[in-house]
């Protein structure tokens, strides 16, 4: 059956885009990290776009590993706390969606519920919560822990902690401020609740010392492929970022997602499975690719050996550049994608040299997605929305804003001229745009009317 919503998109944003060497790229600010104004230009291209958000990545900690390659990758070792950069945005646009990444490892869920929910108030409702329970060793050590919980135990931890939140969101109900100057009564004391939770990981009394938000509560986004990670999303997300590799393997986790939701009594289309996918786009494929090897080509040797090394979970420091891949150093199985990875080893089994397994390895991984004209990109998008392996897409630019700019003027055209995607904003808020429906106060005697 033929969809009638429309696809939902939103910008990934790394400060100078996606592709390691993106900093490096003419068109680029490079004092954009530090430089609000070209987040904020990012954010206004995305809005007139009629993007329905923008998606700050983070990692509570700078990255480890090769010293020599780390300086040369500025995206984890310099950026802007994503809240305090939320709050300056959400004040400075009117539209898009403002999506932060914030882990429940490491902060207090009272706190994660007040920050959120007060940007959710300086935004008119357009702010979303990336819930993650990280997954770097890195982040554990700035956090009194000797590396990374176990995941099971984060996994435990971060669904009591959305729980707590939830609960703390729901705080006053919906019309809970009278704000009656005549009798002085400025809340019903009948609609303020306090949570008294206490649970294995937590204890928090509440109530939350602020009014319900314009969206009921921000939106909640989430990714995970595994078995614990899927039951969180079906129970408690509506955005799930994944990566767009293969379709049918996007396809059934689409449909294994979803397909979970009933049991926790959701509507499955309360749930955009949106895959990450890099777009190089050019007026002809030519030009098109063209733009991945410039950046290829300016990405250094000490940069592309990090990420394989990273990918493989393999120390290749002392490796030569113009030697043949040594075989003892491919390990059993993938830390991510099994295609690629098996990609990789037939291209090891080839003869190749490190040089040309690490150019490969860059070519694939910052040009996963698609890489061609317009018409192209779009029949790419249009068939894994149509065959529901995707609700929409997260835009992982290679460069910004100069990749935002091409897809803005050469892809949109054609997925709007399709009926793909929208001409204007549907509503004010963030839920609105998403199709999404107004949560319910759990405390609540009577549901609370949609808007």
């Amino acid at each position: 059956m033929a969809r009638t919503d429309k696809m939902k998109l939103g910008t990934f944003v790394y400060t100078f885009g996606f592709h390691p060497a993106s900093w490096l790229h003419p068109a680029s600010d490079v004092n954009g990290a530090n430089d609000f104004a070209h987040l904020l230009d990012v954010a206004k291209r995305s809005e007139a776009a009629k993007f329905d958000f923008m998606f700050m990545a983070d990692s509570p900690a700078a990255a480890v590993g090769d010293p020599s390659a780390l300086a040369r990758i500025p995206t984890k070792m310099n950026r802007f706390e994503p809240l305090s950069l939320l709050s300056a945005l959400a004040v400075t646009t009117r539209d898009l969606g403002l999506v932060a990444t914030v882990s429940t490892s490491y902060y207090e869920p009272f706190n994660v519920a007040r920050l959120f929910a007060s940007i959710d108030h300086l935004s008119k409702g357009r702010v979303c919560w990336n819930v993650v329970t990280s997954d770097h060793d890195e982040t554990g050590y700035n956090f009194n822990r000797e590396g990374l919980d176990p995941h099971v135990l984060r996994y435990e931890r971060g669904n009591e902690f959305v729980d707590v939140v939830f609960g703390l969101w729901d705080s006053f109900e919906e019309g809970a401020l009278l704000l009656d100057r005549e009798n002085g009564v400025y809340y019903d004391k009948d609609k303020h609740h306090t949570l008294n939770h206490k649970g294995k990981h937590f204890q928090v009394r509440g109530p939350l010392n602020i009014a319900r938000t314009p969206q009921g509560r921000p939106v909640i986004a989430q990714a995970g492929g595994s078995e614990p990670g899927m039951d969180m999303a079906a129970r408690t997300a509506e955005i799930v970022f994944s990566l767009a590799s293969n379709i049918d393997r996007n396809r059934a986790f689409y449909e294994n997602v979803k397909s979970r939701m009933p049991a926790y009594g959701r509507d499955p289309d309360d749930l955009k499975i949106m895959p990450g996918i890099v777009t190089n786009v050019g007026e002809t494929e030519a030009e098109a690719k063209a733009k991945v090897d410039y950046l290829i080509d300016k990405m250094h040797p000490d940069v592309g050996r990090l990420m394989l090394s990273e990918f493989l979970e393999a120390d290749l420091r002392d490796v030569a550049l113009d030697k043949p891949f040594p075989m003892d150093r491919l390990p059993a199985a993938p830390k991510g994608s099994r295609a690629l990875f098996d990609e990789l080893v037939d291209f090891v089994r080839s003869g190749r040299t490190v040089g040309e397994l690490i150019r490969h390895y860059a070519e694939k991984h910052t040009g996963n997605g698609m890489t061609g004209t317009p018409a192209q990109i779009a029949d790419y998008m249009e068939e894994w929305f149509e065959t529901r392996a995707a609700d929409g897409f997260i835009l992982m630019f290679p460069t910004l804003p100069s990749s935002l700019d091409d897809f803005v003027r050469l892809v949109l055209p054609e997925l709007r001229r399709r009926g793909l995607f929208r001409e204007e904003y549907e509503g004010k808020t963030l839920r609105e745009n998403l199709g999404l429906s107004m949560p319910v106060n759990r405390f609540a005697k009577t549901p609370a009317p949609a808007r």
